[in-house]
């Protein structure tokens, strides 16, 4: 690192510090361990840890600052790892590249934070001289992008092998979902940023094609490997390039931060093609005018809207389709309840039309007798229910989701059951209480009706939930079992669930303390019901 490049790194680091200092002294307020005066990035861990003693749980500690315990998790890691980089420090000494990026990191995860608890106030713009310019953030994201297809197309040459090799990766449907958006001949055009990464950090991937270009030096220390690295950067990128194309403005850290990791990921690309081992050219990638920088990310917004943005963050490895994966259980009670209920109705239909035909045969017309003058009043029968919902408007109550819920918190499985003949989704949201109280009548109900339940991503509130249940002395009972089973048991779910009761342990192995052991062990417990 150049004189110029460590006075900007250390002048960038100083201040990512004094943000750290000013958010730790709010946050630590919140959580009801106040202090005078903060100290280093080690003494800030110590205090996290002193006040989720004080609160009892780290999953007290996340319902404080309303972030759960994967964004706790994320938070606590970041700051032992910046303390790890950096134990102490004292004004004026040198900075490397990793514990720059690591400060950086945090104070974007503390900006999150703060965004999240309205009681936060603390500042995290970073008091640099040189302030970091919207445009050249701009036109790194436009770089990193065009990096990617370059180092892409270098391994691929050939448009026709690309498609099918991407065919084999990915899947014929997302290739062909990607040619809509494409410009002909290139189908590069039509992935998004994670996509286009997430093809060149793949772990074999970048064995075969990328590993050479990314030596383990610099910044790519960050973590144990490049790689490893690359993908952490990338995935950070991502998030900032969303924000940029929801037309949100960058903040000061976000687009500091973005220098940083495009200097990290170029900057080794650069020195191999002025050595001729690579035709990629990040340099010539940042020399473009305004009306090119302007219609690049014109066609960049208007993908990222018709795709709904890029969401997905960027793995470890491609998730290939091409060995179909066996249902799940909770398709196949689904496959399973459709079948029955579709055999129900035609055999309602059967017997609605066999009565009809019966009635129709055996009717004859009534003869008076004529020695009876008397004729016995015919009777006013009552309305017939044609339907579950004329019931509930005869019984005053209306059609709406709170009395719903009203009945499944008082656990009316009569009320409850009405609404779900009529139609009417719920949400697993909604099951809280029952839960909790064990109300196995409309609980089972429910589930019998578990393809009205539409609630998009239910499982990372529930396990939240359960998990803040289970610590504050709730058993684990075999309803929530059942439900958590029922709704929680997929691919995604269960590996994020693997890698929470991961960091979990490795937290209570770290701490040696009760109440991360027993954190632990609920994460633990949570995974061996899904996995």
């Amino acid at each position: 690192m150049t004189r110029s490049a460590q006075l900007i790194a250390r002048e960038q680091f100083e201040a990512a510090l004094q943000a750290i200092r000013e958010a730790s002294k709010s946050i630590l307020s919140l959580l009801g361990n106040p202090v005078a005066e903060a100290k280093d990035p080690q003494w800030f861990l110590q205090q996290m840890d002193n006040a989720r003693q004080h609160l009892g749980s780290w999953g007290l500690v996340a319902k404080r600052l309303h972030i759960n315990d994967a964004e706790l998790s994320q938070f606590t890691l970041q700051l032992r790892h910046l303390q790890q980089l950096v134990p102490q420090y004292e004004s004026g000494a040198e900075v490397s590249s990793t514990a720059l990026i690591a400060a950086l990191r945090f104070v974007a995860t503390l900006e999150r934070v703060r965004l999240r608890q309205p009681l936060l106030h603390y500042n995290t713009e970073l008091a640099l001289s040189q302030p970091p310019q919207p445009r050249a953030a701009r036109v790194q994201l436009r770089s990193l992008e065009l990096t990617l297809k370059g180092l892409i197309r270098e391994a691929w040459p050939d448009e026709v092998a690309l498609v099918n090799h991407l065919k084999l990766l990915f899947g014929a449907n997302k290739v062909r979902s990607w040619l809509k958006f494409a410009k002909p001949g290139d189908i590069l055009s039509g992935m998004q940023f994670s996509e286009l990464a997430q093809l060149v950090v793949d772990k074999k991937e970048f064995a075969k094609h990328y590993a050479a270009h990314f030596p383990e030096s610099g910044a790519l220390s960050f973590l144990i490997e490049p790689r490893k690295s690359l993908l952490t950067f990338l995935d950070d990128v991502r998030l900032i390039r969303n924000h940029a194309l929801g037309q949100q403005p960058l903040s000061p850290v976000q687009m500091t931060l973005l220098d940083n990791y495009a200097t990290a990921i170029t900057a080794p690309l650069q020195q191999r093609h002025v050595q001729g081992k690579t035709l990629v050219n990040p340099a010539s990638f940042n020399a473009c005018d305004d009306n090119e920088l302007e219609a690049w990310f014109a066609d960049a917004e208007q993908k990222h809207q018709a795709m709904s943005g890029d969401i997905f963050e960027i793995r470890d490895v491609v998730d290939s389709p091409r060995h179909k994966p066996p249902r799940t259980r909770e398709q196949r009670e689904q496959l399973v309840v459709g079948v029955l209920w579709g055999a129900v109705g035609l055999v309602a239909v059967a017997i609605a039309v066999g009565g009809l035909h019966l009635v129709n045969q055996t009717q004859k017309p009534a003869v008076a007798s004529p020695s009876t003058a008397y004729a016995a009043p015919v009777e006013r029968e009552e309305p017939r229910d044609s339907t579950p919902r004329q019931q509930l408007n005869r019984m005053g109550i209306p059609w709406d989701e709170n009395h719903f819920r009203s009945a499944i918190d008082r656990d009316d499985d009569r009320i409850a059951r009405l609404f779900l003949q009529a139609g009417m989704e719920w949400k697993v949201s909604w099951t809280e209480q029952a839960l909790a109280s064990k109300q196995h009548k409309v609980l089972d109900l429910l589930l019998s009706y578990r393809v009205q339940m539409n609630e998009p991503k239910p499982c990372r509130r529930m396990i939240a939930n359960l998990g803040h249940a289970l610590a504050q002395g709730q058993s684990f009972t075999s309803i929530r079992k059942t439900y958590l089973k029922a709704f929680c048991a997929t691919p995604a779910v269960v590996k994020r669930q693997a890698s929470d009761a991961a960091q979990a342990q490795t937290r209570a192995a770290a701490t040696r303390d009760k109440s991360d052991e027993k954190w632990a062990a609920i994460q633990k417990a949570i995974y061996n019901e899904i996995k």
